[in-house]
C-alpha cells in the first residue's frame, strides 16, 4: 500500500470517526431535547394540575361563600319575622294595657304594672282623706233630659273632674252613678297634712270648674244646672284588693268613709264640707266656718263639720278676706262680715289688750 492509499485511508477514518461523534452528538441532543420536552410538558402538565386545584378552591370558596351568605339571608329573614312577631306581640300588649288603664286609677294602674301591688285578696290599713261628691237631686234635675245628652253631661263632668284629680295626685275610685270617690294616701302618700291639702284644694278647684261647665251647658240649651256637693274626712281605712280569685276591687271601706259621704249628704249646692281631721290639717291656708255637730252611724264621736269658704291667698286677692298666721299669731278677718272700719277697731283693741297684758316688747 501506498504511502497515499495509507493517507487517504487515515483520512477517511477520521472522517468516520468525526462522522460518529458528530452522529452521537446529534443523538444526544435529540435526547436532551426529548428531555427537556419531556420535563416541560411534566412542568405544564403539574401547572394545569396547579392550576385545576387552585379553580376547584375557588370554586369550593365561592361555594362555601355563598352557602353562608345564604344561611345569613336565612337567618336574618328569621330574626325579622321573629321581631316582627315580638313587635306586634308587644304593640297588642301595650294597646290591651292601655285599654285596661282605663278602668284603673293611674296609681293603681302603675303599681300593679311595676310589681309593687300583688293582685290577690289583700287590705291594709292606712290614714287617708276620703273626698265624695256626688250631684244634688240629680234625677229631679236630669229627668226631662234624653239618654244621649244624659250620657253627654255626665261624660263631660266626669272627664272634666277626673283631669283634676290626677293634677293633684288623688286615686279615682269609682264612679257611683253621679257620685265620685276619690282618696289620698294610697298607693302613694306625700304625707297625712299633705294628702289632706292636696284633697281639699282638688275639691276648691273641682267647684270652680263646675262653674265653667255649668256656662257650658246652659250655651248648649240644657236649661237646668248641675250643682255638686263635696264632703271629705281624714281618718283610718281598709284600703286594698277586695272580691274573690276572680274578680278583684281595689278600693275602701270604713266607717271614715262613710263619714265622708254623710258629711256630702248635708253640704249646701256648690259647696265643700270637711270633718275636723281634715280641717286641723289645712286651717293654715284653708278658710273654713265650723257648723252644728252631727251624729254619725258607725262614728262614736260627734262629728264636728266645717264648711270650707276658700283658700286664703285666693280670698285676699278677691279683697274680701284678710289673713296672717304665725306660730302663736292667727288673724281672718272676714270683710264680708266687717265693714273696714270695724276690722280697724277690733285690730286697735287687740292692740290695747296686748299692751295691758304687761308683755316685753
Amino acid at each position: 500500500m501506498s504511502w497515499w492509499r495509507l493517507a487517504k485511508t487515515k483520512e477517511a477514518y477520521r472522517v468516520f470517526e468525526l462522522y460518529v461523534q458528530m452522529d452521537d452528538s446529534l443523538h444526544n441532543e435529540d435526547v436532551r431535547q426529548a428531555a427537556s420536552k419531556q420535563q416541560l410538558e411534566a412542568e405544564h402538565e403539574k401547572e394545569l394540575a396547579l392550576a385545576e386545584e387552585r379553580e376547584a378552591g375557588q370554586r369550593l370558596v365561592l361555594i362555601l361563600v355563598s352557602a353562608g351568605m345564604l344561611l345569613l339571608i336565612v337567618f336574618m329573614i328569621l330574626l325579622f319575622n321573629r321581631f316582627r312577631v315580638i313587635r306586634e306581640l308587644s304593640n297588642t300588649l301595650q294597646e290591651l294595657a292601655e285599654k285596661l288603664s282605663k278602668y284603673l286609677s293611674p296609681q293603681i294602674y302603675q303599681s300593679i304594672f311595676s310589681g309593687e301591688t300583688d293582685v290577690t285578696v289583700s287590705t291594709n290599713r292606712k290614714k287617708l282623706t276620703v273626698f265624695f261628691s256626688d250631684i244634688k237631686d240629680f234625677t229631679a234635675t236630669t229627668e226631662d233630659l234624653q239618654p244621649e245628652d244624659l250620657t253627654f253631661i255626665l261624660n263631660d263632668y266626669f272627664t272634666a273632674m277626673s283631669a283634676i284629680v290626677r293634677e293633684h295626685g288623688g286615686t279615682l275610685d269609682k264612679f257611683i252613678g253621679d257620685a265620685i270617690v276619690v282618696f289620698f294616701g294610697d298607693p302613694t302618700s306625700k304625707g297625712v297634712k299633705e294628702d289632706a291639702g292636696a284633697c281639699v284644694r282638688m275639691a276648691i278647684e273641682m267647684q270652680q270648674k263646675m262653674h265653667i261647665l255649668r256656662r257650658k251647658w246652659e250655651d248648649l240649651g240644657y236649661e237646668k244646672p248641675l250643682h255638686m256637693r263635696v264632703g271629705i274626712n281624714t281618718g283610718y281605712c281598709n284600703v286594698g284588693n277586695f272580691g274573690s280569685d276572680d274578680r278583684l276591687d281595689y278600693t275602701i271601706i270604713g266607717g271614715e268613709v262613710n263619714l265622708a259621704a254623710r258629711l256630702e249628704g248635708i253640704t249646701e249646692p256648690d259647696g265643700v264640707t270637711m270633718s275636723y281631721e281634715t280641717y286641723v290639717n289645712v286651717k293654715d291656708f284653708v278658710h273654713a266656718e265650723e257648723q252644728e255637730a252631727i251624729k254619725v252611724k258607725g262614728i262614736r264621736r260627734d262629728v264636728r263639720p266645717f264648711k270650707v269658704v276658700g283658700l286664703f291667698d285666693e280670698l285676699a286677692e278677691d279683697g274680701e278676706y284678710v289673713h296672717r298666721r304665725r306660730p302663736g299669731l292667727s288673724i281672718t278677718i272676714d270683710l264680708n262680715k266687717l265693714s273696714p272700719d270695724e276690722a280697724r277697731q277690733e285690730l286697735t283693741e287687740a292692740m290695747q289688750a296686748l299692751d295691758r297684758s304687761g308683755v316685753k316688747k
